[in-house]
């Protein structure tokens, strides 16, 4: 489904040329949740905004390949591009609350997914959210940061894509709701869709990963199961989080 062959990432900003990540090599299949664990400023944000071209061009230059059923993401036109994204790879990102337009209610995303009305109130309920009627009339700002996140997710499960990105997707919500959202993904690539999330959540990760990875000093290990990864010392270090 998705193949990364990334050389390196750099700044070409005021640091122009400054190295960022390199030698990011992986392999996403249909029906595996893969999971990057990295510590606080270790790159792993940026590393999934490279992959569909996130980044502004003013500011970073990528060095590689991102091939999505055969087709290299980065050289793509931007009108393939944003169908892409709309339609088959879908992000949540940690700060779900700066991926809203504060002047739209949330009516206004809900209804770009209407042909999937009958899911929208179970999903909703499912994630402890409010029902439609109640959501629907309020603006970004007038919900937490775990329900912006929830509602995030909502949305790009009733996109229906094939790859869901996930950035620190358990910061904002409880043990509980994280156990919630634990069971939906598995369901969700039970139909051959695929997951990759970066984390520092230790547990989640353990829990949900088919296979795990760490990226530290810019470049990412090689996956492997997660009860191989967890028996390294690796991911004791300070930086962590524990989310039980």
């Amino acid at each position: 489904m998705l193949s990364v062959s990334i050389n390196a990432i750099r700044f070409t900003g005021i640091n122009s040329g400054r190295l960022l990540l390199e030698n990011i090599r992986f392999e996403l299949k249909p029906g595996e949740i893969l999971t990057i664990l990295g510590k606080n400023g270790s790159g792993k944000s940026t590393l999934i905004k490279s992959l569909t071209g996130l980044l502004d061009k003013k500011f970073y230059s990528i060095d590689g390949k991102a091939f999505f059923h055969g087709e290299n993401i980065l050289e793509l036109p931007e009108e393939k591009l944003l169908y892409l994204r709309k339609n088959k790879i879908k992000y949540v990102f940690q700060d779900a609350s700066n991926s809203f337009d504060p002047l739209k209610k949330l009516k206004y995303y809900f209804d770009r997914v209407i042909d999937h009305k009958k899911e929208f109130n179970p999903l909703l309920e499912y994630f402890l959210l409010p029902n439609s009627n109640e959501l629907n009339k309020l603006y970004p700002y007038e919900i937490s940061g775990g329900m912006a996140q929830r509602t995030a997710l909502v949305l790009s499960l009733l996109a229906d894509p094939e790859l869901l990105i996930l950035d620190e997707p358990t910061s904002g919500i409880d043990p509980a709701v994280a156990n919630l959202m634990l069971l939906k993904l598995k369901d969700f690539v039970s139909n051959g869709n695929s997951v990759l999330l970066v984390t520092q959540d230790l547990i989640f990760a353990k829990k949900i990963s088919s296979k795990v990875s760490l990226l530290a000093d810019r470049s990412i290990s090689g996956f492997c199961e997660p009860a191989e990864f967890f028996k390294s010392k690796e991911y004791q270090h300070p930086g962590f989080r524990l989310h039980k």
